[in-house]
């Protein structure tokens, strides 16, 4: 069984004059990272590695995420696959995972990851939010043989205030 959680970066400000890469959170982001970690820790999910883009709004998030699970940083890492619009490089990235791990939590960007939450998952999703968290599972022991698999939770901002 492999397990899949997708975290959209949270709610990005556009008042700097800065790289795309280098847009950072706007308060209201950080707020949603926090409730929406909060959320996901009394889930008691056992993650076995996190993997961000290296855009700071995304990165930002996942620190968020890391302080909030106590995740080793250790078992952290950035990966420029992730910086993906389309879901095409985040797909390629996922299906070569080591099969070792068995559940991945992952940051990033729409319209890649609505459309990966759509065309894996089991329940059709109209927009995955910023900051909003999908976890998709799927019958199967290694990542290269992902397809598609049930939508088992979704955790959005709007649905913990």
């Amino acid at each position: 069984m492999k397990n899949l959680i997708l975290v959209r970066h949270g709610k990005s400000s556009w008042e700097y004059s800065v790289n795309d890469k280098d847009r950072p959170l706007k308060q209201r982001g950080i707020n949603d990272g926090h409730l929406v970690a909060g959320s996901l820790k009394k889930n008691d999910v056992n993650i076995d590695a996190i993997f961000s883009s290296p855009a700071n709004r995304a990165l930002h998030t996942c620190m968020i995420f890391l302080r909030h699970l106590k995740f080793p940083y250790s078992q952290f890492e950035i990966t420029n696959e992730l910086y993906d619009f389309s879901g095409e490089y985040v797909l390629q990235y996922l299906k070569s995972l080591n099969d070792k791990l068995e559940t991945v939590m992952i940051f990033g960007h729409n319209h890649a990851f609505t459309h990966l939450a759509n065309s894996l998952g089991s329940v059709y999703i109209n927009n995955v939010p910023t900051s909003g968290l999908v976890h998709l599972t799927f019958d199967v022991n290694s990542w290269s043989a992902i397809e598609k698999g049930i939508t088992s939770n979704t955790i959005f901002p709007k649905h913990l205030k």
